[in-house]
């Protein structure tokens, strides 16, 4: 953390209010499960950004909390979320990266800690509608996606205050973890918005909701997690459209034998049960679990403890990400949690790709009725048929040439054109 010498002796120094999570449990995980409790439970932005000011809050017994986001362009950063009230303010407070505390940590990615008269920091920029900006102490985080900055979160306290170093550190924790979330948040939002909007969707699509781009997130997400849990084979499996079977989606086994895997019924197997509950489940060694299917497999190919959870967006499971070990594992509360944000934020970027698959067969189904009903009007004007023979003779034409209607309504039209 590069800060003034001021700022790092504050963060080192105890005293005032720290992180506490309470019984005993350390402080990052409880705020690291609230987390992923908002991420199975909410895909609004504007939802997530306040249960992230709680959490903060929660944490650092702040006076106030501010939620920095970079607006398009990455330029900007733009108040997005409080604690107190500043509804008229959020969306058009504005600071340009590099200005002042909050914009140089979002260019330095790197947290700042002020212990007092953090208004008199060189870095310093107030705003008149923002009367926490004479607020004594200051601490601002980056929020970190992908190892960079997408927005900041300030910590401010009336009166001096010391930051120690573990409340940092885990600010700085919680910020990265949120991170995700927020982006899969826009992501939704913005889905949303342009699912109503075909002329925008389809640019979007290009790059959005291909196949390809989708079984590129989920396999860098299975081949990311196999890495973070050390596990033999990881997987994600999705449900069927029927919501009977799962079959698997992406996996880094380069075991063919495992990837040709037959799909799994929902009904009578542990897959089905993690789907139902919506709760992970954990084998601590398959091979002797009589309800696990595939137990020559398992046996085979040397997996033994398994852990499955539930691909969760907005209270509906779409899937499951098993992971397995080579030797007996407990997973440990830690290890399930993470697995769970890492699932939900799969299920959320296979749901964003069906919004936006839904709203482009909208669009092709429309354009083609519009086709076909001006190929119709060429074909009554040109024989003098009725609209019902017309289009008779349009669907004959393209059963007949083993053409879809779009192409065969194409064809007429331009013969119409190309005869004026």
């Amino acid at each position: 953390m590069t800060n003034s010498p001021q700022a790092e002796s504050s963060a080192k120094r105890s005293g005032g209010a720290t992180a506490s999570a309470g019984n005993g449990q350390n402080p990052e995980i409880k705020y690291l499960r609230k987390i992923v409790d908002i991420t199975s439970s909410e895909l609004e932005l504007n939802h997530i950004l306040k249960e992230v000011v709680k959490i903060v809050t929660d944490a650092t017994n702040a006076d106030s909390v501010f939620i920095y986001l970079f607006g398009e362009g990455k330029k900007h950063l733009v108040l997005m979320a409080s604690k107190t009230q500043h509804r008229k303010e959020l969306g058009k407070v504005v600071l340009k990266t590099g200005e002042g505390i909050t914009g140089w940590v979002a260019r330095e990615n790197k947290p700042v800690a002020i212990r007092k008269n953090a208004y008199q920091d060189p870095r310093f920029k107030s705003f008149d509608v923002l009367p926490e900006d004479q607020y004594e102490a200051f601490l601002s985080v980056p929020i970190i996606y992908q190892g960079k900055a997408i927005g900041v979160i300030n910590v401010q306290h009336k009166k001096p205050h010391n930051y120690p170093a573990n409340l940092v550190n885990l600010m700085h924790t919680v910020a990265k973890q949120v991170g995700g979330v927020i982006e899969n948040a826009r992501l939704y939002d913005e889905t949303k918005n342009k699912a109503t909007q075909f002329d925008s969707l389809v640019k979007v699509s290009q790059s959005i909701t291909s196949e390809r781009y989708l079984d590129e997130i989920l396999n860098l997400i299975v081949v990311v997690t196999a890495e973070m849990l050390n596990s033999k084979i990881c997987s994600i499996m999705l449900l069927d459209e029927k919501g009977e079977e799962l079959s698997i989606k992406a996996t880094q086994s380069l075991s063919e034998e495992y990837k040709k895997k037959p799909n799994i019924k929902v009904n009578h197997s542990l897959s089905g049960e993690v789907i139902k509950a919506k709760i992970p489940l954990a084998v601590y060694d398959v091979r002797k679990e009589e309800r696990y299917r595939y137990r020559d497999l398992a046996v085979k190919e040397n997996l033994t403890s398994m852990l499955s959870v539930p691909m969760v967006v907005k209270d509906k499971a779409v899937g499951i990400v098993n992971v397995y070990t080579k030797t007996p594992h407990h997973f440990t509360q830690d290890e399930i949690d993470v697995l769970q944000m890492v699932a939900n934020q799969a299920a959320v970027a296979v749901e964003n790709t069906k919004l936006m698959e839904e709203a482009l067969k909208a669009k092709e189904a429309l354009q083609t009725r519009k086709l076909i009903e001006r190929a119709k009007g060429i074909i009554m004007r040109m024989n003098s048929l009725s609209e019902e023979s017309a289009y008779r003779l349009i669907h004959k034409k393209s059963m007949d040439s083993c053409r879809s209607m779009k192409e065969i309504a194409e064809s007429i039209i331009l013969m119409d054109e190309l005869r004026k």
